[in-house]
């Protein structure tokens, strides 16, 4: 299978989430299971995982007008993980900057 964690969602949001309830966020293989997405997030951070969470999103249409004329197209679809690890565990995604 491919690389199942694509990128953690950082926002203001997602922060408040991770402090207050252990909650984090990442897109990840639309094909990944729960037990896949446990798996790595354990093995890639060295944390228990309590819980995993999956939405899928598909892809929107947009329309913009430009001089040339409208300019329709679409983005992307994703599939998204909340993960809610144990009491004693936490992530820093800021530990390389």
């Amino acid at each position: 299978m491919k690389e199942i964690l694509k990128r953690p969602l950082l926002s203001e949001k997602y922060n408040a989430l991770a402090d207050k309830l252990k909650q984090y966020t990442f897109i990840v293989d639309r094909k990944a299971t729960k037990d896949d997405i446990r798996a790595e997030i354990e093995k890639v951070f060295n944390v228990k995982v309590n819980a995993v969470r999956t939405m899928i999103y598909g892809g929107t249409k947009k329309t913009r007008y430009t001089k040339k004329g409208i300019i329709q197209g679409k983005t992307a679809a994703y599939k998204k993980a909340v993960v809610t690890l144990l009491d004693d565990g936490s992530i820093d995604f800021y530990s390389n900057i």
